[in-house]
């Protein structure tokens, strides 16, 4: 049973998206590890069962698995409901699963923008208004985690239509922070900064050639910056079991939301030497289309 006072996950039942690989994967075996019966999706199938198998191996509980597609609202439902009537409500719901394209204005495709939208706010949408509603029910309290970002908090170069998603997911959490509270279920945002999932190897970034030693070099500081998917893992488990709406995977991404607070002048010359550090990396197509547009 999930214990509201202390938070304790042994026995708990824990639904995970995105748990095939990254954060996902690294929080359902974090979780497992501590005693909880995991329930499990993702879009991609294969690897999923492999995370199913690392729990069972290591002697944990995973009593439903099943790929799925977040951003599909019928299949998540058709999902949910299965979910409930065979296990009963869920006692932690974590919502992690998530994609990432970056770009400017002018490189940005419209595909890409709602695409963006349609799984990292409308796919977490759709998790909770399936299975917050039998939480409630149950009446035996909970927890609700969000898995946003940094690009949910501070305005980070070429992230336009992925802030919209976050901070989109930013606003869903403020609200549901206290409208579940008085039905003792706490939620946690989770604010990620650079997390080494080799996201950065696959990530779209419109209209840049990842293979330019510019990129390279901003790839590896990056990379050298992040912390592990298990230290993110960590941090998340410990806001559940404290009851934290705030998460943090990563001192920096604190200090500068922090910064942004209490000294906005600080805040915003932070942002412009970003900035202009990321835009040295633009191909050049994207630099002699600035200077076609200015003359």
């Amino acid at each position: 049973m999930f214990r509201r006072r202390t938070r304790e996950l042994s026995g708990a039942k824990v639904f995970v998206t995105g748990a095939a690989s990254g954060i996902g994967r690294a929080v359902a075996l974090r979780a497992a590890g501590e005693g909880a019966s995991l329930f499990l999706t993702d879009l991609h199938a294969e690897p999923l069962a492999e995370t199913a198998e690392l729990i069972r191996a290591a002697g944990g509980s995973v009593p439903f698995v099943e790929a799925a597609d977040i951003a599909d609202h019928a299949a998540v439902s058709s999902l949910a409901g299965r979910l409930t009537s065979a296990h009963g409500a869920m006692d932690v719901v974590m919502n992690v699963a998530g994609i990432s394209t970056w770009g400017t204005v002018r490189s940005l495709e419209h595909r890409q923008w709602r695409a963006l939208i349609e799984v990292n706010l409308m796919g977490p949408i759709h998790v909770i208004e399936s299975l917050v509603p039998p939480m409630i029910d149950a009446g035996r309290g909970g927890h609700l985690v969000n898995v946003s970002s940094a690009a949910g908090l501070i305005g980070m170069p070429w992230h336009a239509a992925y802030s919209a998603s976050k901070f989109g997911l930013r606003g869903v959490s403020e609200v549901l922070r206290f409208d579940l509270a008085r039905h003792r279920i706490g939620v946690s945002l989770v604010c990620p900064g650079g997390v080494d999932t080799g996201l950065t190897e696959t990530i779209d970034i419109a209209g840049v050639d990842k293979a330019t030693p510019a990129f390279r070099r901003a790839q590896a500081f990056f990379r050298r910056r992040a912390v592990t998917p298990e230290q993110a893992a960590d941090a998340i488990l410990d806001g559940v079991r404290r009851n934290r709406y705030w998460v943090y995977t990563s001192s920096d991404i604190r200090l500068v939301h922090l910064l942004q607070r209490v000294c906005p002048p600080l805040y915003v010359g932070a942002m412009r030497l970003l900035n202009a550090g990321a835009n040295r990396v633009l191909p050049e197509v994207e630099r002699a289309r600035r200077g076609t547009a200015a003359a």
